[in-house]
């Protein structure tokens, strides 16, 4: 896997190409300037030690300094400062803010369905359906959110879906495989009904993931599991909104995941907003 300073430069040369035209064209090269990172609407902040980072890969001499956390929640207003090279400052600007608002907007997002859980003892899980190349960062801020992490990738978990079902012949046969496959992997299967639980049950799932079913159905399927296998947990899937998540906690499922968290978060809202240091007037966040 590439390292993250790898990414980052890479997205650094998408952005920059053959230099930032407009910054070598208007601002001298002596001249120093400093920003304030601006948080314009409410929400949970992560994505700072990257923005950190990227200003550290375009001038080594820039200095960041926050006032606040990754997972801190916080109202509007100024969140950290940086200051140097107001070339530096502009031509690293803009992929600093875009991994901000969008790692800090699956934070938000994560934390709204946390929230929604209340007390219960239902846990908040992520998926795979993230960013290629960022679902690292991503799944962290899912962590900054106060949720919990699912498979990081394809190869540090067992979970058979419905094709792999299809594929395979049966709930059975498909389990046995993974079994005998790799014997070291939790093996988790999904599952459409509660027919399709029992079969999963008795075929030795670690895991049940009840995919698409209503909240009478999944407090039916913990039944279920609690009478056949109550050291199986059992996971809900689909559509997954904080509105639903209280009934879904109340039927019992020991764990939910929502796609949600990182593929449909919305931005937050950050702007970099350049304060004019003696003799010094510069742009306010440009696009």
């Amino acid at each position: 896997m590439l390292s993250l300073d790898e990414r980052l430069r890479a997205a650094l040369a998408e952005d920059i190409g053959r230099g930032d035209a407009t910054t070598l064209a208007t601002i001298p090269a002596a001249q120093q300037a400093r920003a304030e990172f601006l948080l314009k609407e409410a929400g949970v902040l992560s994505g700072l030690a990257v923005a950190t980072r990227v200003f550290a890969l375009v001038d080594p001499t820039v200095t960041v300094t926050w006032t606040a956390q990754d997972g801190e929640a916080r109202t509007r207003g100024p969140v950290g400062t940086v200051q140097g090279a107001a070339r530096s400052l502009l031509t690293g600007e803009r992929l600093a803010l875009n991994l901000m608002q969008r790692l800090s907007g699956v934070a938000t997002q994560t934390r709204r369905h946390v929230d929604a859980l209340g007390e219960s003892r239902t846990r908040l899980l992520d998926t795979r359906k993230t960013t290629p190349l960022w679902r690292d960062l991503e799944k962290q801020a899912v962590r900054h959110g106060g949720g919990f992490n699912h498979r990081a990738g394809l190869d540090d978990g067992i979970l058979i879906k419905d094709n792999h079902v299809a594929a395979a012949g049966s709930i059975t046969e498909a389990i046995r495989r993974a079994r005998d496959a790799a014997y070291l992997l939790k093996v988790e299967c999904e599952v459409p009904d509660l027919a399709g639980l029992e079969e999963a049950l008795r075929a030795g799932a670690d895991r049940v993931l009840l995919d698409n079913m209503s909240d009478d159905l999944l407090a039916q399927a913990v039944a279920v599991r609690d009478r056949l296998a109550p050291h199986v947990t059992l996971e809900a899937s689909g559509n997954m909104t904080p509105a639903r998540l209280p009934a879904v906690a109340a039927s019992g499922v020991d764990f939910v995941s929502a796609g949600g968290l990182t593929h449909s978060a919305p931005a937050l809202d950050i702007s970099l907003n350049f304060i004019p240091l003696p003799e010094t007037a510069l742009p306010e966040d440009p696009k």
